[in-house]
C-alpha cells in the first residue's frame, strides 16, 4: 500500500524519520520502543509497516489513515506552535498537561484558533500540552517538592490517577482546597450521571472532560476451543493464565485497572491478573521466532480507540465488557482564587467542540452533556468512585498493587 508519504513496505524507523510526528501513534498501538532515539533506529531498521501491523492484528488500511491524517495535520500546522506557547515568565495564565495521541493535534489546533478569534480574553499564557506517550514525569518532578500553591500552574490536564490523587504530588493541594471544578454543566452526560456512575466530584474541587475505555479484543483463532470471555471474571479463569495482554506501558490506563480490579476483587485479583499476563515478546522476537500458536495473547486489553482499527472478517473480535469498560479519566483541574481569568479556558475545554473531538476522533467519551458519544447505552463504565477515592492514599495503593502484580507476574514476563 502506497501514498505520497510513504509505502506499507517502508521500515518504522524510515517512516518516523521522515515523519517524526507520527511516533505517537506507535507508541499508542504497543511499539514503546519507539519512544527511545536508539532503540527506534536499532528496532524500526528491522520491521516493515506491513509486518508491524499483521503482528498487532492491526488494519493496514485504517492506520494508514490515521498516520497519514497525523502527518496532514502536522503539515496544516507548520506554522503553529502546535502544544507549547513561547515561554513567557511572566505570563498571566499557566497551563500544563498531557493529551491523548490520536487527538492531541486537532485539540491543539482548536485551542489556538480559539486564542486567535475570541476576544475579551486574557492571551498572555503560557502552555505546554505533551503528547500523552510522553508521560507526567515531567510535571511530577515540578511540583514534588513544592508546597505553595503560588507557584503551580493554573490549569492542569491528564488521564489518570497517580499525579491528582497522590498525597505528596497534587493531592497536597486537593487538600487545601487550591482547585474548583469551573466547568459548570448542570448536568453531565447521561453516560456518566445516572443510576449506576457519576463521575461528578462531589467536593466541587476536580473536573472532568473525558474518559479512556479499557475493553477486550479477542483472537478468535487463539481461542482453542474456550469461550470468549465477556467480563472481567472471565479473563481470570484459569484457561486464560498466560493468555492476555495487558497496556503496561500505557501507565494512565494500567493503574485505573488495577486500581479497579483491586477495589472490585482485592488482592487475589492483582494476582490473578498478573497470572492471566502473556509472556512479553519484543516484535522482532516474535517475526523470527515465527510466532508459535502458545505465544500469541487470545486477549488484549486495550483503549476502545485501537479496536477500530482491527480488520474486518478478520480474527479480531472487540468485546465491551458486559461488567463494565474500567475507565481512566480525563482531569481537568483549575485553580480556585482564580476562578474569573479561568473560565473561558475551561469553558472552552469543556465544550461540545473539544468534547466532540474526544469522542468522535479519539473514542474518548465525552462528560459534556451537548454530546453524542456514539456509545451503545447499554454498554456499562467500571468507576473507581469518588468514595474509594477518597478513603485510600491512591500514590500508595498504586505502589501496592504494583508490587503485587510484579510479584505473581513470574520471571522473564516484563
Amino acid at each position: 500500500m502506497e501514498n505520497k508519504y510513504f509505502n506499507s513496505s517502508e521500515s518504522l524507523f524510515d517512516i518516523t524519520q521522515k515523519h517524526p510526528e507520527v511516533i505517537d501513534l506507535f507508541v499508542s498501538i504497543g511499539f514503546e520502543n519507539m519512544k527511545d532515539p536508539v532503540q527506534r533506529e536499532l528496532v524500526g531498521k528491522s520491521i516493515s509497516l506491513e509486518i508491524a501491523l499483521k503482528l498487532k492484528k492491526i488494519n493496514l488500511e485504517v492506520f494508514t489513515d490515521r498516520l497519514v491524517e497525523a502527518i496532514e495535520q502536522k503539515k496544516d500546522a507548520s506554522n503553529m506552535n502546535i502544544g507549547k506557547s513561547e515561554e513567557n515568565t511572566k505570563a498571566d495564565i499557566n497551563i500544563q498537561g498531557v493529551l491523548p495521541c490520536p487527538v492531541r493535534i486537532p485539540l491543539m489546533e482548536s485551542f489556538s484558533k480559539w486564542l486567535e478569534e475570541t476576544e475579551g480574553v486574557n492571551k498572555n499564557v503560557n502552555y505546554d500540552l505533551k503528547a500523552a506517550s510522553v508521560g507526567v514525569d515531567w510535571i511530577k518532578e515540578a511540583i514534588e517538592n513544592v508546597e505553595s500553591d503560588e507557584v503551580i500552574s493554573d490549569i492542569f490536564i491528564s488521564a489518570g490517577f497517580d499525579l491528582f490523587f497522590d498525597k505528596k504530588l497534587m493531592g497536597k493541594f486537593k487538600s487545601k482546597g487550591v482547585f474548583k471544578d469551573l466547568t459548570g454543566f448542570e448536568k453531565l452526560n447521561t453516560d456518566f450521571e445516572n443510576e449506576e456512575i457519576s463521575l461528578r466530584d462531589p467536593d466541587g474541587q476536580y473536573s472532568l472532560i473525558g474518559v479512556v475505555p479499557a475493553v477486550f479484543l479477542i483472537n478468535t483463532e487463539e481461542l482453542n476451543g474456550r469461550e470468549i470471555p465477556k467480563t472481567w471474571d472471565d479473563i481470570f479463569k484459569p484457561e486464560f493464565k498466560n493468555s492476555v495482554s495487558l497496556p503496561i506501558g500505557d501507565f494512565d490506563l494500567f493503574n485505573a485497572i488495577i486500581l479497579n480490579i483491586y477495589k472490585k476483587y482485592g488482592e487475589e485479583g492483582i494476582r490473578n491478573l498478573g497470572e492471566c499476563l502473556l509472556v512479553n515478546m519484543h516484535p522482532v522476537q516474535m517475526v523470527k521466532s515465527h510466532m508459535k500458536k502458545t505465544s500469541k495473547p487470545a486477549v488484549t486489553i486495550m483503549p476502545y480507540f485501537f479496536t477500530k482499527m482491527t480488520k474486518q472478517n478478520g480474527p479480531m473480535t472487540a468485546i465491551w465488557p458486559e461488567d463494565g469498560a474500567i475507565i481512566s479519566p480525563i482531569f481537568l483541574l483549575s485553580k480556585k482564587a482564580k476562578e474569573k481569568e479561568l473560565k473561558p479556558y475551561i469553558n472552552f475545554l469543556a465544550s461540545k467542540q473539544v468534547g466532540e473531538i474526544l469522542a468522535h476522533n479519539g473514542l474518548f467519551p465525552s462528560i459534556s452533556p451537548e454530546v453524542d458519544n456514539r456509545i451503545p447505552k447499554e454498554n456499562k463504565y467500571m468507576w473507581l468512585g469518588w468514595d474509594f477515592i477518597k478513603n485510600n492514599d491512591i500514590g500508595e495503593l498504586i505502589k501496592k498493587c504494583e508490587k503485587i502484580f510484579h510479584e505473581s507476574v513470574g520471571e522473564g514476563k516484563i
